[in-house]
């Protein structure tokens, strides 16, 4: 029998308290009396991730193993799961329980009121530090001003009905940014809103360096407002330019000493550093299309159980 939901969780160094997560999800998917797939990806892991997975397998038939053949990264371990998914809805969460498996069953309730996607919308962020919650919230900010997408809040943690996932795979990038991605394919959405848990063991996988590669990943991927604002940047030097042409020809004309080296300089610099910024803006969307166009797939797996 297919199963009426299938659960995808991406695992990184998570050996420590994935029993523990599969016996909560367990505990969850078991008491709504559906039947349900597990399906846990490792990827890439160096801990005991992949035993952790293959003792679960063995305890539990529903649960699923997919080994990587190295770490792809989140966004690529979720693709992995979401085209192994056999489920009518996929539910995905994070390994570390910070999305709380008793959540479940209110994405489930809105899913069966006829909406197509049921996101966990973060009503209170956890532990996060005071610049980590401020970067998210300038991050999503700037987001929802150069996309037409609403992200405040925005999580992985999210319901997905099997029309839309039909969807969302057929969606062909290799940069994947699967928050964004899964609003574009729009359809009929409903919110739950979760209070963001503590991990139960292991510590976040995440560097400040990482989150920053996610966010202009982000970016790049679903606006060209930058390669814009490099645009306008350069029509206003073009006006500044012929404006300070102007004064110039007009001094040489009066007789008067043109002096300011000084200024000069600054302006060199300054213009300098706006060459080199912009020429690293267009760099980076040249990298995505460059990515794109080798179309190497997006993961390679090892082993499945």
């Amino acid at each position: 029998m297919s199963p009426v939901f299938s659960v995808v969780i991406p695992a990184y160094n998570e050996a420590s308290g994935l029993p523990g997560a599969l016996d909560r999800i367990h505990a969850v998917m078991n008491g709504m009396g559906e039947n349900f797939e597990i399906i846990v990806i490792d990827d890439g892991s160096t801990d005991q991730t992949w035993n952790e997975i293959e003792s679960a397998c063995e305890r539990q038939e529903s649960v699923c193993g997919i080994k990587l053949s190295r770490n792809f990264g989140k966004e690529n371990a979720l693709c992995a799961g979401l085209d192994a998914a056999e489920g009518e809805a996929v539910i995905l969460m994070d390994a570390d329980m910070q999305h709380p498996p008793e959540v479940i069953p209110e994405l489930v309730k809105v899913w069966r009121q006829g909406y197509k996607v049921v996101d966990g919308v973060k009503r209170i962020r956890g532990q996060e530090g005071l610049a980590s919650k401020m970067a998210a919230g300038l991050f999503y900010r700037f987001l929802e001003n150069v996309t037409p997408f609403q992200m405040a809040g925005a999580s992985d943690f999210k319901l997905m009905d099997r029309d839309v996932l039909n969807s969302w795979k057929a969606l062909g990038e290799r940069n994947v940014f699967f928050r964004g991605m899964s609003a574009w394919v729009g359809y009929e959405r409903g919110r739950v809103e979760f209070d963001v848990a503590e991990r139960e063991a292991g510590e976040s996988k995440w560097s400040q360096w990482g989150l920053f590669g996610l966010a202009l990943k982000a970016i790049t991927s679903f606006s060209t407002v930058p390669l814009r604002m490099v645009s306008m940047t350069g029509v206003l030097f073009l006006v500044f330019s012929i404006i300070m042409a102007i004064n110039t020809l007009i001094q040489y004309i009066s007789g008067e000493a043109v002096t300011g080296f000084a200024t000069v300089i600054l302006l060199l610099l300054i213009v300098s550093s706006l060459i080199l910024l912009a020429l690293g803006v267009i760099g980076e969307y040249i990298a995505r299309i460059y990515e794109e166009v080798k179309q190497r797939p997006r993961y390679l797996i090892e082993k499945e159980r």
